[in-house]
């Protein structure tokens, strides 16, 4: 397929990897925002076969994974309500709850159906006026622009049995709150390309100015990664901090403006809850006044749920870089993909799923060798 196998090119994968090498005369210290991003890393091992040049770790780019306890606890009520039909994307099913997860209630008897876009989730609420139909909000500003899309449709036709569940949360605060904790090692970031195909990458540019780290819009192949990689390195040996484009052939810097208005026109920014890492001012994109009547919190009148995470998950100091899936305890023990402890281990783009499908072997090989 073309603009696919060149970006998976052993040769220029070497290549790159002996330029970062070359140009490194530290190890530094990288973050790579996307949960896309991370599985490829783990999946091709560019992490260990950078050595002693740089040392990737993981940000909070899972948007499953980040998703509060509280909010799926909340979907779960919904899911469990006999007037309700409850539309999700696949990945939410198995996330767990503070006592079960939707594909549990779906197994229950709860109506729990996987739609591959919001507007499926609208088109059965208007075949079936009998039922509310609610849809699962969630994701970074890659999903955003969909799913108010969704919500300006159901207005404009008419649809009263719709609603979202809307959870979604936004790039830049993370990042900013990552860079804000005390304990940061991040020198550089690989910014998602996904998400600045949406945003472009202007509002990168004060936190790469105000705190003096590259921010480099990577994709999703090895090339680009490694090429990203390259560039990050190479700003960090010269004591620049710019914002840089990798990814040129998805993303342009002003990103796309008709899904940006749209989004903006349906959102706006309000404090959210990450799991795992807490409540980031502003970080989050909640449903304009507007457009209350499909909030589903404020139809079904939900009340404020304060669920605690088991005590032996640590997904919160995975998602922020603090320690590698390996260094938790319940990983691979009590925690895995039949009974996860916490979002990242089921998640597609979770930081503990990639070790736990790519590494969890070598982990076992290593750790008889030094017995």
């Amino acid at each position: 397929m073309r603009y696919l196998s060149e970006y998976r090119d052993p040769e220029l994968a070497r290549a790159l990897l002996g330029r970062i090498t070359s140009t490194a005369t530290r190890r530094w210290v990288l973050m790579e925002v996307c949960g896309g991003q991370t599985h490829t890393i783990v999946r091709q091992g560019i992490d260990q076969i950078l050595g002693g040049a740089v040392e990737m770790i993981h940000g909070p780019g899972c948007p499953v994974c980040v998703t509060p306890l509280e909010q799926i606890d909340r979907a779960i009520h919904l899911a469990s309500r006999t007037d309700v039909i409850f539309t999700s994307f696949g990945d939410m099913l198995r996330v767990p709850g503070s006592e079960t997860d939707l594909l549990k209630v779906r197994a229950e008897g709860g109506d729990v159906r996987v739609v591959y876009s919001p507007l499926d989730a609208l088109e059965l609420a208007r075949r079936t006026p009998e039922k509310k139909v609610v849809f699962f909000a969630i994701g970074f500003e890659t999903t955003a622009p969909a799913n108010a899309m969704a919500v300006w449709r159901a207005r404009e036709l008419g649809v009263k049995n719709f609603s979202i569940l809307a959870s979604h949360v936004t790039v830049p605060p993370a990042m900013e709150a990552i860079l804000e904790s005390p304990d940061n090692r991040v020198e550089a970031f690989l910014a998602a390309g996904h998400v600045c195909a949406v945003m472009g990458w202007r509002e990168y540019e004060p936190l790469a100015e105000r705190y003096e780290v590259p921010v480099v819009v990577t994709g999703f192949e090895p090339v680009d990664l490694l090429e990203g990689i390259l560039l990050a390195v190479r700003q960090l040996e010269e004591g620049r901090h710019q914002v840089e484009n990798q990814y040129v052939r998805s993303v342009r810097k002003e990103g796309n403006f008709r899904a940006q208005e749209m989004m903006l026109r349906v959102f706006e920014p309000v404090d959210r809850s990450w799991r795992g890492i807490g409540t980031i001012p502003r970080s989050g994109l909640g449903l304009r006044e507007e457009f209350s009547e499909f909030d589903a919190e404020m139809r079904f009148r939900l009340e404020a749920i304060r669920p605690s995470e088991p005590s032996e998950c640590r997904a919160g100091e995975v998602l922020t870089g603090g320690i590698k899936p390996f260094d938790c305890p319940a990983f691979g023990n009590s925690c895995t993909p039949e009974h996860p402890l916490g979002a990242p281990m089921v998640s597609s783009e979770g930081a503990c799923a990639a070790y736990f499908n790519y590494r969890r072997h070598q982990m076992a090989t290593s750790s008889r060798a030094e017995s």
